[in-house]
């Protein structure tokens, strides 16, 4: 072979050595992971108990060794619940970060934001912390979602629902974005199936504080059953509002309000209360061992007890760290996604159904079931539907 041969056929088995480290987030002994979450807005206390979560597990990870000798390593940013934000973190995360993904970002209006930041860098969305169909949909490969939508939730939970309560007369309050607009849609299907449609509807924006107007508008009407298109605050001011004006309908709301903070906040007032979920809130004294195990450890690693955002950012990067587990040594964002092509997670010790994807299919599961607030206490009321 002639010498300039040789230096070509050298040169070109260097760039493709190169080609094939230069996977961006992916070094010989580090996997770096990044999150969005919500630090300090509206939704500070989901994102930080979804970040305690994901750190949790991240360490036990890392203390087994990491995945195929890599530690993972976890970059977290603060969008404060706020789209631009959302952007600002998103694109210190791919490009001074150099994440493999965003994974657990908080928000169906921030991960919108965010998504084509990070698609625009080849860097996967794994399960983000929000129901919202956009997750998934429209098809992206670099879309992984893990949450049976708010839209299902609703359009699913609602008529049985209204059957156990013996309710005739729907009204619905929904925050005036996404989130909000994919609860409403949700009960508008349910309701049409059955004919009916929804006998008041009345809306709020993001940070309101005052729902007095918008309770007076669902009395006036004389609804029995209100669907609630609220978070934390918003769940908790209606309600509250309700109760003080004699005001009692069944009250039923998406995962978002699925939350110990409603009852934290919001005492006794909040007794009645149903939402769909899909993971078991971890209660210290449960009766399934495991989850009281991995209450005592979270409760003695933060010092405060875990809750079920705590459990979804556990439970993400534990998925994330199987999928990564079963694609092998030779990692790269396509040798992960051919994975996931058909990849199945089982049911694990906080209820979550089993979850499936393929080459056309990034919604791992389609299922909800339903819990309510007694005396303080969610309570799971109701098997899956689908």
């Amino acid at each position: 072979m002639k010498p300039w041969i040789r230096l070509s056929v050298t040169a070109c088995a260097l760039a493709l050595a190169g080609m094939a480290s230069a996977q961006q987030g992916i070094s010989k002994d580090e996997i770096r992971i990044g999150t969005i979450q919500d630090l300090s807005g509206p939704l500070a206390a989901f994102g930080k108990q979804s970040r305690n979560g994901m750190q949790m597990r991240v360490d036990e990870i890392n203390k087994q060794g990491g995945v195929h000798g890599r530690k993972f390593k976890l970059f977290v940013e603060d969008s404060g619940y706020d789209p631009k934000k959302a952007v600002l973190a998103a694109q210190k995360l791919v490009n001074q970060d150099k994440v493999f993904t965003v994974a657990g970002q908080i928000g169906t209006a921030t991960n919108m934001a965010a998504m084509p930041i990070q698609f625009s860098k080849n860097v996967i969305n794994w399960f983000p912390i929000t129901a919202a169909r956009e997750m998934y949909e429209p098809f992206h490969r670099l879309k992984y979602s893990f949450a049976a939508t708010y839209y299902d939730q609703i359009r699913l939970g609602l008529p049985t629902l209204m059957d156990k309560t013996s309710a005739k007369k729907v009204c619905a309050i929904y925050q005036d974005d996404e989130f909000g607009l994919e609860v409403l849609r949700g009960a508008e299907a349910a309701l049409k199936t059955r004919n009916q449609a929804l006998v008041e509807k009345t809306s709020f924006k993001r940070g309101a504080t005052d729902f007095s107007s918008q309770v007076a508008k669902m009395k006036a009407a004389s609804c029995d059953f209100v669907v609630l298109g609220t978070l934390i605050r918003e769940t908790v001011g209606t309600i509250g509002e309700a109760r003080k004006t004699g005001f009692s309908p069944v009250f039923f709301g998406s995962s978002g309000a699925y939350t110990d903070l409603i009852h934290k906040l919001g005492g006794k007032p909040m007794d009645g209360l149903y939402a769909a979920m899909t993971t078991q809130f971890p209660y210290a004294d449960e009766a399934e061992p495991k989850v009281r195990e991995w209450a005592t450890q979270y409760k003695a690693q933060f010092g405060e007890d875990g809750t079920v955002f705590s459990a979804y950012g556990y439970m993400l990067v534990d998925t994330l760290a199987q999928a990564m587990q079963k694609t092998g040594a030779n990692l790269s964002t396509d040798s992960f996604i051919k994975t996931m092509d058909s990849m199945t997670f089982p049911r694990d010790f906080f209820g979550n159904p089993e979850m499936s994807f393929t080459a056309t299919k990034r919604l791992g599961n389609e299922h909800s079931r339903m819990s309510q607030l007694i005396d303080g206490r969610w309570k799971v009321v109701s098997d899956y539907t689908k």
